[in-house]
């Protein structure tokens, strides 16, 4: 079981959001390297730590769970779709999603803040400067003291 960080602006698509539907595809990536490590290395269990950016607070949110693993991202293919790729076919599609289930939403977000203070999460990727990616792997240590922050 590996542990990922998906980003996302909550006027886009919240924790709450996800609650409500409990499966959701994570859709309309459209970075190279968060789609590779869509397409092949998120895998069925993994948890991943949701992460609402350009809100207030800043911060992780909540968990979910990898509940089917990559999948082209139909939305590339949608001429209305804001994430519409005119590269993309249906036949060598260029972009991936996964799909991911609710596990919990948290009381209180753990704030960027409290994790760029957190020597324990020292190094862990959402907290360096000019790393931008929408998924992106959190090392198993950082991801197990994610968790008990949260208990």
């Amino acid at each position: 079981m590996n542990y990922w960080l998906c980003k996302t602006e909550p006027t886009s698509y919240s924790i709450d959001d996800l609650k409500r539907d409990q499966r959701t595809e994570w859709n309309g990536v459209r970075n190279y390297q968060a789609r590779n490590f869509i397409r092949d290395d998120m895998k069925v269990g993994d948890k991943v730590f949701i992460y609402h950016s350009n809100t207030e607070p800043i911060g992780i949110v909540g968990i979910a769970k990898v509940c089917q693993e990559s999948h082209p991202d139909i939305s590339a293919l949608d001429k209305k779709d804001n994430h519409y790729d005119p590269k993309s076919k249906k036949d060598s599609p260029i972009w991936f999603n996964v799909d991911l289930c609710f596990v919990k939403k948290y009381k209180e977000t753990i704030t960027l803040k409290a994790i760029k203070k957190d020597d324990r999460l020292k190094g862990i990727r959402v907290a360096q400067k000019g790393v931008r990616l929408s998924v992106m792997p959190i090392d198993t240590e950082h991801g197990r003291h994610l968790e008990i922050m949260t208990k």
